[in-house]
């Protein structure tokens, strides 16, 4: 009996809890949206995997010299993983359509108001009984209006780790979400005969403006916003990797290889702070319904500041190019054009939304670096 008793202490069951039985079926619904519906899958899955490894009794993932306390720590805890993706995405942008037409760059920082409206509402919540967000706890909720999972978490890896999980959640399960969420706001704010402006064929962008490019951008950053420029500086590198057709070798590596490889640990990081213990509280749901309000916000601010440069233009400017500020790329820019050729079937408008789509990237880790300025 005794030793039927010792197997009985050494097995799952017996130790197993409410909260990480709940946690666990989170983790299986994160699988289900990535596998079935195929919502955000390349981290939507590792991160689900990574929750139900985490909630897992006695198997210390998480515990000093668990794989997965390295993983967050050396990664994700750090901030490596998220700018190594930023070397990535940057190797897989194409910048002719922001530089061809550089007005778009309003589009994508009028979209990040959703940030800094978020942030105000991040601090109105400390009325309510049962929050307590500091104002870095604020502001990492806030930066999930940018639709950017890397910065999300870059920024939370900064000023609010115990935050990270819910944050990391709530901005890749509203990436996912673009093409639910985008446009029943895109409809409600321009009219049909708006959604069906057809715009001008961009300008053909030279090799030399493409390299560039860049090259100013980080050196505006590093002028400017010295804080931005860890996530600006990568996403700068990764995109003249690509430009520069010097380095064919490396940019194919930083867009293909490195980038999963580092995709699957983010995602298992990730997914090792959703936990039982730092997850079931009401904080979470707070940023879960916080992270709507500034995904709603950054697309109908985007939209409503081109609605402006639509007037200004004399009509020459479709008002849903605004939707693409919010830097979910490509899908937001995707959703634009789906939503253009509904009103007009002649009305291609998915290389004029990759203009605000990339300058969305941009204005995210502005955003983060303004927020990691003041309050890091």
């Amino acid at each position: 009996m005794e030793g039927l008793a010792a197997f009985w202490a050494e097995t799952g069951i017996a130790h197993f809890e409410l909260g990480q039985i709940f946690m666990i079926a989170i983790g299986c619904g994160l699988l289900f949206l990535a596998i079935v519906k195929g919502f955000e899958p390349l981290l939507l899955l590792p991160m689900g995997f990574g929750a139900i490894l985490a909630n897992i009794p006695n198997a210390g993932f998480t515990d000093p010299g668990g794989v997965l306390y390295y993983i967050y720590h050396v990664g994700v805890e750090t901030g490596v993983f998220p700018l190594l993706i930023f070397m990535g995405v940057g190797a897989m942008t194409d910048f002719g359509a922001l530089i061809a037409n550089p007005r778009m760059l309003l589009l994508g920082a009028a979209a990040q108001f959703g940030i800094f409206a978020t942030l105000l509402g991040a601090i109105g919540l400390n009325l309510v009984p049962g929050f307590e967000f500091s104002l870095q706890d604020a502001a990492a909720i806030a930066i999930i209006g940018g639709a950017d999972g890397p910065t999300a978490i870059f920024l939370a890896s900064r000023l609010s780790p115990d935050l990270l999980g819910a944050i990391a959640v709530a901005a890749y399960s509203y990436m996912a979400l673009v093409p639910i969420i985008q446009p029943p706001i895109m409809k409600a704010l321009t009219n049909e005969k708006e959604r069906q402006i057809k715009m001008e064929q961009l300008r053909e962008v030279s090799k030399t403006e493409k390299i560039l490019f860049p090259l100013a951008v980080l050196l505006a950053t590093i002028l400017f916003l010295p804080a931005a420029t860890p996530l600006v500086g990568m996403f700068c590198l990764g995109n003249l990797m690509r430009e520069s057709g010097v380095v064919e070798r490396l940019s194919q590596t930083a867009q293909n290889e490195l980038i999963n490889i580092v995709t699957i640990f983010l995602g298992l990081g990730v997914g090792s702070k959703l936990s039982a213990d730092k997850f079931l509280n009401i904080e979470t749901l707070g940023i879960l319904g916080l992270g709507a309000v500034a995904f709603a916000i950054g697309t109908a601010s985007g939209v409503l500041m081109a609605k402006l440069m639509s007037r200004l233009s004399g009509g020459k400017i479709n008002p849903l190019l605004g939707a693409a500020g919010v830097s979910a790329v490509p899908m937001a820019a995707r959703v634009v054009n789906k939503v253009g050729l509904e009103a007009n079937p002649q009305n291609f408008l998915l290389m004029h939304a990759m203009g605000p789509n990339v300058a969305g990237v941009l204005g995210s880790a502005v955003a983060a670096g303004i927020l990691l300025a003041v309050l890091g």
